[in-house]
C-alpha cells in the first residue's frame, strides 16, 4: 500500500509515517498542502492521511481535489475539531474517513488499512497463493504453517505479488507500489529484496522470474 501523510505538524507526520512503514507501507511525507497537491498530481497514492489545517492549500482543497479526479485515492481527514458539524463538513468534502486529535496510532493503522482495501478492486484479508498466506491486517507471513521472519519491504514486495494473483508484475510496478518516493529508479533494491524473501520461502522456489517482464508468484510456468 502506498501512503501520503501531510501535516503540517511535522514530528505528528514523520511518526505517523515512520509506524505505517514498520507495518510495509511505503510512505510520502508532506508538511503543507501545495506539497500534498504536487505529490498526488505526480503519484498514485492507495491512501491519503490530511491534517485539515495546514498552511497555504489546507487539506479541505486538498480533499475537494482528490475527490475530483479519478485517480481512485482514498482520503483520511485528521482534525482537531471534533463536533458533528465538523465531521460531517469535512465528509461533505469528499473525504472517505475522519479522524479527531489526538488518536490512537492503532485507531489509524485500522482506518488506513481499510481505506486501502476500498482503493483497489475487493481482495480477501487474508492471501494465499502456493503455500504462502499473508495476513495484512496482522502483519503476519507463513509458508506452509511455518511462520516468515520478513522485514518490512519484504513483506511488502510479497504483498504486492500475492495480490497480483500470479500475474506478472514489472520490477518498475514493485518499485512504485513497496517503495517511497525518494526510491532511485536506478536501484537494484528490487532484485535484492527479492532474492532475499527467495531464500526467506525457502524450496521448493515459489517467486519465478519472467524474463525482461518482472516477477511472478506461483507454481512453475
Amino acid at each position: 500500500m502506498r501512503v501520503l501523510v501531510a501535516d503540517d505538524e511535522r514530528l505528528l507526520a514523520d511518526t505517523v509515517a515512520e509506524g505505517l512503514r514498520r507495518l510495509s507501507m511505503a510512505v510520502d511525507v508532506c508538511y503543507d498542502g501545495d506539497g500534498a497537491l504536487e505529490r498526488v498530481g505526480v503519484n498514485r497514492y492507495d491512501v491519503a492521511v490530511l491534517d485539515r489545517d495546514m498552511p497555504g492549500r489546507t487539506g479541505d482543497e486538498v480533499c475537494r481535489s482528490i475527490a475530483g479526479s479519478a485517480v481512485g485515492t482514498r482520503v483520511l481527514l485528521l482534525t482537531a475539531a471534533a463536533g458533528i458539524r465538523d465531521r460531517v463538513e469535512g465528509l461533505d468534502l469528499g473525504a472517505d474517513d475522519y479522524l479527531t486529535k489526538p488518536f490512537a496510532f492503532a485507531e489509524l493503522v485500522a482506518r488506513v488499512q481499510a481505506l486501502g482495501r476500498r482503493s483497489t478492486p475487493a481482495l480477501p484479508p487474508v492471501l494465499a497463493q502456493a503455500g504462502v498466506v499473508l495476513d495484512v491486517a496482522r502483519h503476519h507471513a507463513t509458508r506452509d504453517g511455518r511462520p516468515l521472519a520478513l522485514s518490512p519491504k519484504e513483506f511488502a514486495v510479497l504483498h504486492v505479488l500475492l495480490r497480483a494473483g500470479g500475474q506478472v508484475v514489472s520490477a518498475e510496478e514493485l518499485l512504485e507500489q513497496a517503495w517511497d518516493e525518494f526510491a532511485d529508479p536506478f536501484t537494484n533494491a528490487v532484485r535484492v529484496t527479492v532474492m532475499t524473501l527467495r531464500k526467506k520461502l525457502g524450496d521448493p522456489p515459489v517467486i519465478h522470474t519472467v524474463p525482461k517482464a518482472g516477477y511472478r508468484i506461483g507454481g512453475p510456468a
